[in-house]
């Protein structure tokens, strides 16, 4: 076979994203308050822009208008619609998923947290020298649930994940292993009990430990048998112990109303998590109006030094020339941008609520089923920039603040042939659940059977797959002995 080489010319059509295109994308995706800190730092950034004060808005917009006709009008919309999938923006804030009754939900850290309540008592205690520096180690790796988290629990057997503990902590930190489980024997004897444990299994056993009576049954259930009681297997537990199934269930009742599985709750979170709404559905003379939250976001301008530098043209050669020039390309981008977001981002609300007037007028029974493909035809945009609009974004409705992604629901069929909203059944499901006797809770057939009194019907499996998905138990999990 010969080989040869040959040049050969071939039209291909190929999608470029310029910087400019992908800083549009990620600012489309980013909440508000992901928005008001990616503004902040090309503040710092780019010498070109300043925060405008309230009364310069308007020679804002004016200037922005002025100097469109300079900058060639970039339709990044069109690129949009050729990308498949969703952009992957970094965020500096994590928010969380529930759906809040008020602006910010804020996780209180008024006692300082656990850490620094067992710094407090390590200071007071009978260690000294290398033992209070190996203390401060073993209480800086305690999380906020009050665990010693050095190795990975997973599966392991609790006696092994406790050994690999001690000798994990010795390696870091030179100390032997009778030292190391020495000093974390003082500091499990610290405030509250159970604090500093290794495992599930030893906390409940430190505070079984401190009960004003103790029980033998409850410490053999917490040693051994913690995956039935788990279960609720309280038979089995019964059947091993050799007791009856009452000293089993006396010795549940102390272990659920007297121990705590996370004796580190109660002393605040490391990190605060807010919920604020991006914009804003208000219903004004009979008609829903949508405005963009703006509150703290800096209003941006061309910094009017370098704009008298760049209109005067003096003094300035090759490279300060060519520095200046861009960031001014930079600075009016990132401002049109961010106006850009704003439009779209009112555009696709506008047609939510639309879609959803009849759900924030009579609550979630009348919540529509509705995908991105029918807002992005409603709208004329492609469905991958109505998913990077709804991405991160809360709403505040009459109906309470809301994720947009909320608005998205698939449909199933009543009995009457009309299409019932998933988020409606799974609303149905939950109420069920939380009115029903704990002692004869409901299976899963008896809510397929409660849901067809209300004309929607659905398979066990389907009732099921709802209900986990919620995160609620089985019936079996969920019956109460107490």
């Amino acid at each position: 076979m010969a080989f040869e080489l040959r040049q050969e010319l071939r039209l291909s059509q190929s999608l470029v994203m310029t910087p400019q295109l992908q800083q549009a994308i990620k600012l489309l995706q980013l909440s508000r308050l992901e928005l008001v800190e990616e503004v902040k730092q090309e503040i710092e950034e780019n010498p070109m822009l300043e925060c405008a004060e309230v009364t310069d808005t308007a020679e804002v917009t004016n200037e922005l208008e002025a100097k469109s006709a300079d900058t060639a009008e970039l339709d990044w919309q069109s690129y949009l619609e050729g990308i498949s999938g969703d952009y992957s923006g970094k965020g500096s804030l994590n928010f969380s998923d529930r759906v809040e009754d008020s602006y910010i939900d804020t996780l209180s850290n008024v006692s300082g947290g656990i850490k620094e309540h067992l710094m407090e008592q390590l200071k007071l205690s009978s260690l000294s020298g290398e033992d209070i520096d190996l203390g401060f180690f073993i209480i800086g790796n305690i999380d906020d649930d009050g665990y010693l988290r050095v190795v990975d629990e997973n599966d392991l057997d609790p006696t092994v994940c406790e050994d690999m503990a001690l000798e994990e902590i010795g390696r870091n930190t030179g100390a032997s292993i009778c030292d190391v489980e020495r000093v974390l024997g003082v500091i499990q004897d610290f405030d509250p009990a159970g604090v500093c444990a290794r495992s599930t299994r030893e906390s409940l056993l430190l505070q079984a430990a401190r009960l004003p009576v103790r029980d033998t049954v409850v410490e053999e259930i917490i040693r051994n048998h913690l995956t039935p009681l788990a279960n609720k297997n309280y038979k089995l537990i019964a059947s091993k112990l050799s007791v009856t199934f009452d000293d089993v269930i006396d010795a549940v009742k102390i272990i659920v109303t007297q121990l705590n599985p996370m004796p580190g709750s109660g002393f605040g979170a490391d990190e605060s998590r807010a919920v604020i709404p991006d914009v804003y559905i208000t219903k004004v003379d009979g008609r829903y109006v949508v405005n963009q939250n703006d509150n703290g976001l800096p209003k941006l301008k061309i910094s009017p030094y370098y704009r008298q530098l760049l209109s005067a043209n003096g003094g300035m050669k090759g490279e300060t020339k060519e520095y200046i020039q861009e960031r001014f390309k930079s600075a009016l981008w990132l401002i049109k941008s961010v106006h850009q977001r704003r439009r779209t981002i009112i555009r696709v609300v506008e047609s939510i609520v639309r879609f959803q007037r009849q759900f924030l007028d009579k609550g979630v029974q009348y919540l529509k089923p509705l995908t991105l493909k029918d807002v992005a035809e409603d709208i004329g945009m492609h469905e991958s920039t109505v998913s990077r609009v709804t991405s991160n974004k809360y709403a505040d409705t009459p109906r309470g603040i809301l994720r947009l992604k909320y608005f998205f629901s698939n449909s199933m069929s009543g009995v009457d042939g009309s299409d019932v909203a998933v988020e409606y059944i799974k609303k149905k499901i939950k109420g069920l659940v939380e009115v029903e006797n704990s002692m004869k809770p409901l299976s899963d057939m008896k809510i397929v059977d409660n849901l067809k009194g209300d004309g929607i019907v659905l398979s066990r499996r389907t009732v099921t797959k709802y209900r986990e998905a919620m995160g609620i138990l089985s019936s079996h999990k969920r019956k109460s002995y107490l």
